[in-house]
């Protein structure tokens, strides 16, 4: 089965959201994948979903599990057929860990790659370009902004796993 990471910084906000939209998805279409979620950081280990980021996820259909956050683990980087990314700074930061554990890298992707209306990396933009912004620092309407880029790019991902 297909294992895919997603990854943002404390793990309670974007990366669950795109774990619980990623899935949720590809299960409609009939499509198996194994879909985790972690942060670059340890602040919000064993800390649930923020409550902004259910309520928006729960008001557009999506079931929300109890979950707790967590840092990525040392060596599970080679574990995923792909590794996506919220922003620059935590694929660059993944990338540095993949590097240092034997990992492959070019599993490692931003998750906005995937989006058709995103700007792309092959025409000249620049990899930041590219991020989910944090909605955590913001109101409701940032979270709704992050779940719209995150659902954004499921169908282009969905596609690269074929």
């Amino acid at each position: 089965m297909t294992k895919v990471l997603v990854v943002c910084t404390g793990n309670i906000c974007r990366s669950p959201m795109g774990e619980i939209v990623l899935a949720e998805q590809a299960a409609a279409r009939g499509i198996e994948l194994e879909v985790d979620s972690a942060g670059i950081s340890a602040e919000e280990t064993g800390n649930p979903v923020d409550s902004r980021a259910r309520r928006v996820l729960e008001a557009s259909g999506y079931r929300v599990p109890r979950r707790a956050a967590r840092q990525v683990r040392r060596g599970e980087l080679q574990d995923y057929d792909l590794v996506l990314a919220m922003t620059a700074q935590h694929q660059s930061a993944l990338r540095r860990r993949a590097e240092s554990e034997g990992a492959p890298t070019e599993r490692i992707r931003l998750w906005r790659e995937f989006d058709p209306a995103a700007p792309k990396l092959s025409d000249g933009a620049r990899p930041s370009e590219l991020d989910v912004a944090d909605p955590w620092y913001g109101g409701h309407e940032d979270f709704v902004e992050a779940l719209e880029m995150v659902e954004a790019a499921i169908d282009g991902i969905l596609a690269e796993l074929g």
